[in-house]
C-alpha cells in the first residue's frame, strides 16, 4: 500500500492516522509479541474465556500489530498478547491484523486496553448478525444468557449521537436505561455533561434526568421516582441546571475571544519585561506587580478550546 502524499499543515496542525486503512492477513509465526505474558496468566479464567470466545465466534477485535523496519514479513504486537496465544493454543496459523502506524505499544494500550460497554454491544450484534446463538455466547463467554441479551439490547432508545459520544467511554451499564428517559436531544446533552465530568454512573446520569425540564422527557406525563429526592427538589435542580448551561454556553462563546486576549497580554508583557528600564521601575515602585506580570509572561502554553 504506498504512502499518502503529506499534507500541508493548518491552522490546528496535523492529524496522522493511527492506522492503516486496511487489515492484512498475518502468518502467526511472523508476529513477535512486545511483552511476556506470566504463565499464570494463561491458567487464569480469562484467557480460558478468550479461547472459548475466538472458538465460538472467532476474533471480533482484530490484534494490532506494527511493520518491522528490517523485514517486510515481521511485525511487533502492539495489542492482543492473549489473543494471540489463544490462536496459537486453537491450532490456528494465521489472524486478521491491524496495521499500527505507531510503533510504541505502550501508546496504543494506554488507550485500548479493554472494551467499552458499547464496544461489546457492538460485538455481541456483529456476532448474532452472523448466526451465533445467544446461548451459544453466553458459554463462550463464561456469563448467562440473560447477560448476554441484556447487553444486545443495551442502546435500545438511544440515539446515534449519544452512542458516538460515549462509545469509547467506560460507561457503567445501568446509565442507558436513565438515558432511554429522555428524549435525543437531552441525551445528547447528557452525554456531553458526562464527558466533561469524566463521570459515567448511574447516580450521575440519574442527577442529570432530575435536573431534565419534563418537555425533555421521553415520558413526561410519568412521574420521576428518585429516590431522596421529591418534586420541589427536582424542580429546584432544574432550575439551577438551566443556569448552569447559559452560564457554560456563555463562557463558552467568549472562550476564544479571552485565550486570544491572553496571548496578546502575554507578549506584551514579554516585550516589557525586556526592558530594564521598565523592570527597574516596577521592581522599585510597585514590586507586587512586577511579580504578576512575570508570572503571566512565565505561562509556557495557554488551553486551546
Amino acid at each position: 500500500m504506498g504512502r499518502r502524499p503529506k499534507e500541508e499543515p493548518s491552522i490546528r496542525g496535523n492529524i496522522n492516522p493511527g492506522f492503516e486503512l486496511e487489515t492484512v492477513v498475518i502468518a502467526l509465526d511472523n508476529i513477535i509479541p512486545t511483552k511476556v505474558t506470566p504463565a499464570k496468566v494463561l491458567k487464569s479464567h480469562k484467557f480460558t474465556q478468550i479461547i472459548a470466545s475466538i472458538r465460538a465466534v472467532g476474533i471480533i477485535e482484530p490484534p494490532a500489530v506494527s511493520r518491522s523496519p528490517d523485514s517486510k514479513e515481521t511485525y511487533f504486537l502492539q495489542d492482543g498478547h492473549l489473543r494471540l496465544l489463544a490462536l496459537k493454543e486453537i491450532g490456528a496459523t494465521e489472524v486478521l491484523c491491524l496495521i499500527s502506524l505507531d510503533d510504541e505499544g505502550f501508546t496504543y494500550n494506554k488507550h485500548f486496553n479493554r472494551l467499552s460497554p458499547i464496544q461489546e454491544n457492538k460485538m455481541i450484534q456483529r456476532a448474532v448478525e452472523r448466526g451465533v446463538s445467544e446461548e451459544m455466547l453466553a458459554a463462550a463467554l463464561s456469563t448467562n444468557v440473560k447477560r448476554i441479551m441484556e447487553r444486545r439490547n443495551m442502546l435500545d432508545g438511544i440515539c446515534s449521537e449519544a452512542i458516538e459520544l460515549l462509545k469509547d467511554k467506560m460507561v457503567a451499564p445501568k446509565t442507558f436505561p436513565v438515558l432511554r428517559r429522555m428524549k435525543p436531544l437531552r441525551q445528547v446533552e447528557a452525554a456531553m455533561l458526562m464527558n466533561d465530568a469524566g463521570v459515567y454512573t448511574k447516580p450521575y446520569a440519574m442527577a442529570l434526568l432530575a435536573a431534565t425540564p419534563k418537555a425533555q422527557l421521553e415520558h413526561p406525563e410519568r412521574p420521576r421516582k428518585i429516590k431522596g429526592l421529591d418534586e420541589n427538589q427536582m424542580g429546584r435542580m432544574e432550575a439551577e441546571m438551566e443556569s448552569l448551561q447559559r452560564e457554560y454556553r456563555l463562557i463558552e462563546d467568549n472562550y476564544g475571544t479571552d485565550v486570544l486576549n491572553l496571548t496578546l497580554a502575554k507578549g506584551y508583557l514579554g516585550s516589557l519585561l525586556n526592558n530594564a528600564m521598565v523592570v527597574r521601575y516596577l521592581a522599585h515602585g510597585h514590586p507586587e506587580i512586577l511579580s504578576e506580570f512575570h508570572q503571566i509572561a512565565e505561562i509556557v502554553a495557554l488551553p486551546v478550546n
